[in-house]
């Protein structure tokens, strides 16, 4: 079993690689800027020093890797979920798949890394592929005021998707320092680009702010950590919604709770978190997105990021049934983290 894992993983490898080199012309040529705290006038790099992965430590996982626990299985069946065309009343989060989810807040909606492909690769025909339709196709959304970006990996910025919500809306399209000529590149018309706490106005009182987070970028390999990685912090004055994209633990939780007060609702990652030497870096796992919900100090928080693409050593119901498992644990039982299917729906009203 090892060994056909290792020759899938080499192919799989083989694969991307090629396709990223198919694609350097197409890549952005990252931000060119001031230095500041987390950019060194080339690199963007986290508050936390971590060990930078290559690709002998990537080769090292994939013909290592560990077999899932339990097998993916594709699931056919779509969510059968409605949403209004918009809310007024604090804060209407629909999981959507992935990191993807509709937040209807102060009459504005929001998509955050909306992917709706059935891979997540530079190319078609190989790369991790999705064992769960989206909840709802983009036809059936609401109209889009604005697209969050939280970082280019493939998984959280598909272009694809991308131009699909451009002709469906037109939204603003809002992502770290470095990705505008990216989206501007395949057609997108309204792009705006965030630093760490700098801050977007979209109207109706709601504001986008872009918080640090624990992670790094690339689409190929000549532009490592030229653009931006981060999350937001998404309020209307009466009620503040925290997604942090794709991030491991650090001290930023605790930040952006002290700058901005306890959230409301915070969607956390909880998926792609083993082997834990790979990936601990940059992904939560469970246990660490329940000592993110306390950082935040959060009212209610939504799992993201788990059992609609393997990509990780984890199973696809390995993390929501730990997540699950530390929620019945005696010292979490008054926590409110709820484990979506795709279409889950939270309604965290205002005050």
């Amino acid at each position: 079993m090892k060994k056909k894992t290792a020759i899938f993983g080499l192919a799989s490898i083989l694969g991307i690689m090629v396709a990223a080199v198919m694609l350097v012309a197409c890549s952005s040529g990252g931000y060119n800027g001031p230095v500041s705290d987390h950019f060194d006038g080339r690199q963007f790099h986290n508050q936390v020093k971590t060990h930078e992965k290559t690709v002998m430590d990537l080769l090292k996982w994939r013909f290592n890797r560990d077999q899932p626990e339990g097998a993916w299985q594709r699931v056919e069946e779509k969510a059968s979920v409605t949403v209004p065309e918009r809310n007024a009343d604090g804060i209407l989060a629909t999981f959507i798949n992935h990191a993807t989810v509709l937040v209807q807040i102060g009459g504005k909606n929001i998509l955050t890394d909306p992917v709706w492909s059935e891979r997540v690769s530079p190319v078609s025909f190989i790369g991790p592929k999705r064992f769960h339709p989206p909840a709802l196709a983009i036809e059936e959304l609401p109209p889009i005021d604005a697209v969050v970006i939280s970082h280019n990996h493939y998984d959280h910025l598909d272009l694809a998707t991308l131009t699909q919500l451009e002709k469906h809306s037109q939204p603003v399209f809002i992502a770290g320092l470095g990705n505008r000529e990216l989206l501007k590149g395949v057609g997108l018309t309204h792009v705006v680009e965030l630093d760490w706490w700098q801050e977007h106005a979209l109207g109706n009182q709601v504001v986008i702010t872009g918080t640090p987070a624990q992670h790094w970028s690339t689409r190929t390999r000549i532009d490592h950590n030229r653009t931006l990685w981060l999350g937001y912090r998404i309020g209307d004055g009466r009620s503040q919604l925290f997604f942090a994209g794709d991030t491991g633990m650090g001290p930023h939780f605790a930040q952006i709770q002290e700058r901005f007060g306890s959230m409301d609702l915070s969607l956390l990652p909880i998926g792609a978190y083993l082997p834990r030497w790979f990936m601990k870096d940059n992904h939560l796992s469970p246990d660490d997105a329940l000592e993110a919900h306390y950082d935040l100090r959060s009212r209610q928080s939504m799992a993201i990021h788990f059992g609609t693409f393997n990509l990780g050593d984890d199973g696809q119901d390995t993390a929501s049934q730990r997540l699950r498992a530390l929620l019945e644990d005696e010292q979490h039982q008054q926590v409110h983290f709820m484990i979506p299917e795709p279409g889950g729906q939270v309604h965290q009203k205002s005050g």
